[in-house]
């Protein structure tokens, strides 16, 4: 399995892709967050706390994610190189988890700048240092299990067409729908509000951001993320027997 992350790693820095998810990820919360007016503009907020990152970062992440994640199988598939790799001597699980790991490192490698925020907005505070860093910590853990689900998605939507800009499309589609849509649907129904905005990942998002990791919130992520790797290992065995 080390040696399919570190191929995807490879490849990924081995054309510009790597280096332009890092650049965007980065410059378009740096813009929104100190340059832009608007509701996200950390320094007109009058507030020293980082919650307009964490409301933007996953709006960002729902285009970016399924951009790196959409070539994992699709461009695979269209050089017709899949059903070699399948006849490796790994697992398809140890195959999938490869590619899904690779897919969040790079992401991680985009979100790890992103902690001078803390020290910038910490300094801005008065007193000095005064930031919730129990909010903060919660927040950056609920953003890692964001960008869990996220990527088990787009691997998932990969699998589906060779197609690269099908499994993107796809990808934002189920990212949308899982973060924003049962919020929507939750309006819609107001007598079963909480129990629909439950199946959503804004809400256990919100949850962790408010500084308390819960078991719940923390199984929702998993679950999902387990429930769409599983889906891929489904389809690759199906290509597999064919």
């Amino acid at each position: 399995m080390k040696s399919i992350v570190l191929r995807e790693i490879k490849s990924f820095f081995g054309s510009p892709i790597g280096y332009l998810v890092i650049a965007v990820f980065l410059i378009g919360n740096g813009l929104f967050l100190w340059v832009f007016e608007g509701e996200y503009n950390i320094l007109n907020s009058g507030f020293a706390d980082l919650s307009p990152f964490f409301t933007l970062a996953p709006w960002i992440l729902i285009f970016l994610i399924p951009a790196v994640t959409m070539r994992s199988f699709s461009d695979e598939k269209k050089q017709g190189t899949l059903e070699l790799l399948l006849t490796k001597p790994l697992s398809i699980w140890q195959i999938v988890n490869g590619k899904f790991l690779g897919s969040i490192l790079l992401i991680i490698m985009a979100i790890i700048p992103t902690l001078i925020y803390v020290k910038v907005v910490s300094s801005l505070g008065t007193p000095e240092g005064n930031i919730d860093m129990g909010s903060t910590i919660g927040s950056y853990f609920g953003l890692l299990f964001l960008i869990s689900a996220y990527s088990a998605i787009g691997i998932f939507t990969s699998t589906l067409s060779e197609n690269q800009i099908v499994a993107f499309i796809v990808a934002v589609f189920l990212c949308f729908f899982f973060y924003f849509g049962f919020e929507k649907l939750a309006t819609i129904v107001p007598d079963l509000r909480s129990f629909i905005s439950a199946f959503g990942m804004q809400d256990h998002f919100k949850s962790m951001s408010r500084g308390v990791i819960d078991t719940r919130d923390v199984l929702y992520f998993a679950s999902i993320t387990l429930l769409f790797l599983s889906i891929t290992v489904f389809n690759l065995k199906s290509v597999k027997l064919q």
